[in-house]
């Protein structure tokens, strides 16, 4: 994937969300990859949507993001999935 394309995408779509900072690309996909392999790839995109609602909450504050982000990593490899 081209990442400067990656980029300019997250760029004007927060932008065009009224998003004023676009938090670190790379922790974002890391912790969706975290997600994808640790829970299942569903959890993926909700995981990082609840991320973004968890610090949309905290009012966007930078370490606020880091700090959501490390507590659901900590969560992912806590997860005992149930049995079926």
């Amino acid at each position: 994937m081209d990442e400067s394309a990656l980029a300019v995408w997250a760029s004007g779509l927060a932008a065009d969300l009224g998003v004023e900072q676009v938090l670190d690309i790379d922790a974002v996909l890391d912790l969706a990859a975290d997600a994808a392999h640790g829970i299942m790839r569903p959890a993926a995109p909700l995981t990082t949507y609840l991320v973004g609602v968890a610090v949309g909450r905290a009012g966007g504050d930078p370490a606020r993001v880091a700090e959501v982000i490390e507590r659901v990593r900590v969560a992912i490899e806590a997860w005992d999935a149930p049995d079926p």
